[in-house]
């Protein structure tokens, strides 16, 4: 039985996601797994990419799609923040090959990746890299028919940084309501699992959050980390907004 740690939204929180690695490779595990947005608005995120491409694999998030391309939709603190992280990754400051290879690994992420009947997807199985499925989408019928019509058995998804467990009679499951793991044994049951954020939590919990998976039940982990290194390397470069890291301290 392979044990999986889910990763997503690390966003270049090198604080975060030592932590986090920390707290995993203090399990059983058998791989790593991250569902995208290595990069965008943290301060580390050449640290971050080096990280993740040790990973076992890792999908393709919406600002590491930026950081290639041109920002859509971002609002104006992100899309500064994309800029910077771009020049970060072209700079070269470790040397030309170290920032090709990271531009090469973000060229190469795939969109989605399937095990079987497990998909592993940044935003939704219908838009894997940019649909958001947010908590109150319960109330949205015909969107979360759809969706779930498009999964196989599970589908792991980060992107709104709200981790919790979407089910067939809209329901969403907070990690705080349940008692230990969640058992995903019935393979006719199909289950939307956001695995939450390493690096930007937004749902109220300023410790990271990730998932373990191991074929019979997932866990929801949360880790606590120096959020103040963090917020003092954002307040350290004049191009990154102080609120993308004093937003840490509420995970909001």
């Amino acid at each position: 039985m392979t044990r999986t740690a889910i990763l997503s939204d690390i966003h270049g929180n090198l604080a975060a996601l030592r932590a986090v690695l920390a707290d995993v490779q203090s399990l059983n595990v058998d791989r790593i797994v991250c569902l995208g947005d290595v990069v965008g608005y943290g301060p580390q995120p050449c640290a971050c990419l080096d990280q993740a491409i040790e990973f076992d694999f890792c999908v393709l998030g919406n600002h590491d799609s930026s950081a290639l391309f041109d920002p859509e939709g971002f609002n104006v603190a992100a899309e500064q923040a994309i800029f910077w992280t771009r020049a970060q990754l072209e700079c070269g400051r470790d040397g030309p090959e170290a920032s090709r290879r990271r531009m090469e690994f973000l060229c190469k992420l795939p969109r989605t990746v399937r095990e079987g009947g497990v998909l592993f997807v940044h935003g939704s199985p219908r838009s894997p890299t940019n649909e958001y499925v947010f908590p109150e989408d319960t109330q949205n019928g015909k969107k979360m028919e759809k969706l779930f019509s498009m999964i196989p058995h599970l589908c792991f998804q980060g992107h709104t940084h709200v981790p919790g467990i979407f089910t067939p009679d809209m329901r969403f499951i907070r990690p705080m309501e349940l008692a230990g793991g969640y058992s995903v044994t019935d393979k006719s049951q199909r289950l939307m699992i956001n695995v939450g954020s390493v690096g930007q939590p937004r749902d109220g919990d300023p410790r990271s959050c990730y998932v373990l998976y191991d074929e019979q039940a997932v866990e929801f982990r949360r880790v606590e980390y120096d959020i103040e290194e963090t917020v003092k390397e954002i307040e350290a470069e004049p191009e990154l907004d102080n609120f993308l890291g004093y937003r840490l301290r509420e995970g909001r």
